[in-house]
């Protein structure tokens, strides 16, 4: 017969879970176990269903189809691998985790360029620049009238509107310091309008040229010589 014990009626010591190890040393005796943990299954530190020994990452919830890791993020952006667009460039959630955009390749993303399809400098918002000096766009001291040499300058804005017709710009009239703000202010918008005027007698249709006029602020020289009075009478042109 079988040897057994007096205390199990002269039965064998049970093995309740049946893993081979009898119930006096088996410290888990209703589950399954090895003997390496007692009789205990094989831990689960991190509860993630894939027990210590196949788990790489044993203090951080995973998942078995990454041997018990969390799903990778490769390039870091906080989008997890199986949910970017572009694992392996940093990007956003709003592009599915790839870099925002920069349709016209000037280094400025689309997200802060105003002109997102037409290329230019940071420093004018992503917009191209006229090749024209403000100061260049000259009038006769005290009215609107152009200097001739002004309106060479204007043709180059010209130009460049006839060739990028998508663009819209401001014309900025300013004045030197002399005289008050309540006569600069109303001859700078006068300048603007001048300059408007040519541009429109050259082709370009008004309603892409929006004027204003800042009287003596921001100048760009010292009102206090005659130079520099003669630069700050002057118009800017702005790609909007």
């Amino acid at each position: 017969g079988v040897v057994g014990l007096e205390r199990y009626q002269g039965c064998p010591i049970p093995d309740t879970d049946g893993d081979g190890l009898n119930d006096e040393t088996d410290k888990c005796i209703t589950q399954a176990g090895t003997a390496k943990y007692e009789g205990c299954p094989i831990p689960d530190q991190d509860g993630d269903g894939v027990n210590d020994e196949e788990d790489k990452c044993i203090d951080v919830a995973g998942l078995p189809k990454y041997a018990g890791c969390p799903i990778p993020d490769t390039d870091g952006d906080t989008i997890n691998d199986e949910e970017d667009k572009c694992p392996n460039e940093a990007g956003v959630a709003a592009y599915g985790g790839c870099p925002i955009p920069d349709t016209d390749g000037d280094g400025v993303i689309d997200d802060v360029d105003k002109c997102p399809n037409e290329a230019g400098p940071q420093d004018n918002a992503g917009c191209p620049v006229i090749g024209i000096k403000s100061y260049e766009i000259a009038f006769k001291s005290g009215s609107a009238v152009l200097v001739a040499s002004s309106k060479a300058v204007l043709d180059t804005a010209v130009s460049y509107m006839n060739n990028h017709p998508t663009v819209n710009v401001t014309i900025d009239g300013y004045t030197d310091s002399t005289g008050s703000d309540k006569v600069n202010q109303p001859l700078s918008q006068k300048r603007a309008d001048a300059a408007k005027a040519y541009m429109v007698s050259k082709g370009i249709n008004e309603d892409r040229m929006t004027t204003r006029g800042f009287g003596s602020a921001n100048p760009i020289e010292d009102n206090k010589t005659k130079e520099g009075r003669k630069m700050n009478r002057r118009i800017e042109i702005k790609v909007q």
